[in-house]
């Protein structure tokens, strides 16, 4: 079966049944690796709460992962074909790029679409990106508050870096100095130009489309 192959009917109702709840199991792990990087060491027994629930999410994701794979047909094809679920299983938070399926997955089942194309656009890119940042902010600080030579101590300056890269400012006051967080600063740099890049686009999109139904209403000027 191809890429572009219709997914099976039965793959088909499980990612419709599943996504909703793994958006849900995706901020609860967010939240526990929040907990884990900003609580102080000896906060306890939150860190181990904590754990337990980063732990129990992941085990979701790759269970959902394997059943994913059995319904596709496609066996060890399904990592070449869905790499972003697949790069998204072994780095669980980037899984904020996986919200316009979650999106697809609500709109299948009304009648009618709620947004239009481009106000869906750009509430997912708006979504995303808040997410995103988050995610990169506390994976950055994780790995740069106590590094040597690091210019991102504290979480707010996670915070603002994630901001300035994301928008692609790029004010070069904070900058990550570790492999790791240079590895998730190009990963953050690359989704924000293309996050921007869709807002962009749809809403010049939806001005042209104002500007054109606005001249269609306009009565033709008299000689």
């Amino acid at each position: 079966m191809s890429a572009r192959t219709p997914p099976p009917p039965a793959l088909t109702r499980w990612e419709r049944r599943t996504e909703v709840p793994l958006l849900a199991a995706s901020l609860v792990f967010l939240a526990g690796y929040a907990v884990r990087v900003l609580a102080p060491y000896d906060a306890q027994p939150w860190h181990d709460i904590a754990l337990v629930l980063v732990g129990v999410t992941w085990l979701l994701f790759i269970a959902d992962y394997a059943v994913r794979i059995r319904l596709s047909g496609l066996g060890h094809r399904f990592v070449r074909v869905h790499w972003l679920d697949t790069l998204v299983l072994l780095l669980p938070l980037l899984r904020p790029l996986r919200l316009i399926k979650v999106y697809t997955a609500i709109q299948k089942r009304r009648d009618e679409p709620r947004l239009s194309l481009y106000a869906r656009v750009m509430s997912y890119a708006g979504l995303t990106s808040l997410l995103l940042g988050l995610s990169a902010s506390l994976a950055v600080y994780h790995q740069e508050h106590d590094a040597p030579g690091a210019s991102i101590r504290t979480f707010g300056d996670a915070v603002w870096w994630a901001c300035a890269t994301l928008t692609t400012v790029g004010y070069g006051d904070a900058v990550p100095v570790t492999p790791w967080g240079r590895v998730v600063a190009a990963f953050l740099m690359a989704c924000g130009l293309a996050l921007l890049g869709a807002v962009t686009g749809s809403f010049s999109s939806w001005l042209i489309q104002v500007f054109r139904r606005e001249d269609e209403k306009e009565p033709p000027a008299s000689g």
